[in-house]
């Protein structure tokens, strides 16, 4: 098999190239950290008095130490993100993968799936729930971080402030974007126990 040859089956065979990887687990890594710091902070002032993170579950140990590992992984999560869609535009990736897509065919293969009927052959191709849901994500991380924006920055974000209903409706927006996250992520959890092989193609690629 000459050089071409194998170069060419080797992009037929391969589902998500090296830099999707990469951004997936820096976003996943960036995720999981925000949310942890952030359930510190939640903590040292609840938005629901009657809702409290336990303590096994934060990062930080304190309010100052949670801020500092907040603010300094918002930056790998702002960066990573804004990389990873303009990657996804340049290169096609996010319309090719995550376009067409219809609400008859996402309740159509949700019905499939939740029947145990939705096929997982083809990783190469998403169905219309697995778009319609990183699609869900992807919106929903765009509003994690405006919202962050609002409460980090009121003063200087006037209008951002504003269109969130004000600094306390902006805290309810942030908290509601990452049970949002959240709840994204233990259902990729799940899905990945259902499917392992989704984890090795994200892992090796193919």
């Amino acid at each position: 098999m000459t050089a071409a040859t194998k170069e060419t089956a080797l992009k037929r065979t391969t589902i998500h190239p090296a830099w999707v990887r990469i951004f997936h687990w820096v976003n996943a890594a960036a995720v999981i950290a925000m949310c942890l710091s952030g359930w510190q902070v939640y903590d040292a002032s609840p938005v629901f008095k009657s809702l409290t993170i336990p303590a096994s579950v934060t990062l930080g140990g304190w309010l100052g130490g949670a801020l500092l590992w907040h603010f300094a992984v918002m930056w790998v999560l702002v960066a990573n993100f804004l990389a990873y869609l303009a990657l996804g535009v340049a290169t096609g990736r996010l319309r090719t993968k995550l376009f067409p897509i219809s609400v008859r065919a996402i309740v159509t293969d949700l019905v499939a799936a939740l029947r145990g009927r939705l096929a997982h052959a083809d990783f190469s191709h998403y169905n219309a729930v697995q778009k319609f849901a990183y699609l869900v994500v992807i919106a929903d991380i765009a509003l994690l971080v405006l919202s962050g924006l609002a409460i980090w920055k009121p003063v200087q974000f006037p209008l951002l402030c504003a269109l969130m209903g004000g600094f306390d409706n902006a805290r309810v927006v942030h908290f509601v974007a990452m049970s949002v996250v959240v709840g994204f992520f233990a259902v990729h959890v799940v899905m990945v126990a259902l499917v392992p092989r989704s984890l090795l193609t994200m892992i090796r690629g193919q």
